[in-house]
C-alpha cells in the first residue's frame, strides 16, 4: 500500500510564545470575531480580575483590532499576573507576525519587550531576599 501524503493545513494565521516570570503562553491567532479562549475557558472565566483581562487585551485595544481576531491560548506556570503578562507578549508577537507594519506601534508601547524581572531567591539567615531579621543589641 502506497503511503499517502497527508497535507496538514494550519488553521491559524500565527503561533507565538510569550513568557513572563515563570509563565509560558502559547498564543494561536486566527481571523474571527474577537473571542479569546485561555486553556479552553473564556477569558472572563479564566481571569476574574479586571486588571488581568485589561493586560491581555492591551495589544488589541491599542491597535483597535479587538473584533478582528480570535485567540486560542495555552498558558502554564506562575500566577495569574505572570500569565497575563506572558499572554500579552504572545499576542503582540503574533500580531507582528501577521502584519510587520504594526511592530513600531507595539514596540513604542513596550508590548514586544520581555519583562526580565524574576523573584529573587531567599538568602540564608534572612527573612526574605533582602529583608533581614531585626537586630537586637541586648
Amino acid at each position: 500500500m502506497a503511503a499517502k501524503e497527508i497535507k496538514k493545513e494550519n488553521k491559524y494565521m500565527a503561533q507565538e510564545i510569550g513568557r513572563r516570570k515563570s509563565s509560558v503562553a502559547r498564543v494561536y491567532l486566527k481571523e474571527g470575531s474577537g473571542k479569546i479562549t485561555i486553556n479552553k475557558r473564556d477569558v472572563r472565566d479564566y481571569f476574574p480580575k479586571a486588571t488581568n483581562r485589561y493586560v491581555v487585551n492591551q495589544p488589541l485595544s491599542l491597535l483597535k483590532k479587538n473584533d478582528q481576531f480570535d485567540l486560542n491560548v495555552n498558558v502554564a506556570g506562575g500566577g495569574t499576573t505572570g500569565q497575563a503578562g506572558a499572554i500579552r507578549l504572545g499576542i503582540a508577537r503574533a500580531l507582528v507576525s501577521v502584519d510587520p507594519e504594526l511592530r513600531a506601534e507595539l514596540k513604542k508601547a513596550g508590548f514586544l519587550t520581555r519583562d526580565p524581572r524574576k523573584v529573587e531567591r531567599q538568602k540564608s539567615g534572612m527573612r526574605g531576599a533582602r529583608a533581614k531579621y531585626q537586630f537586637s543589641k541586648r
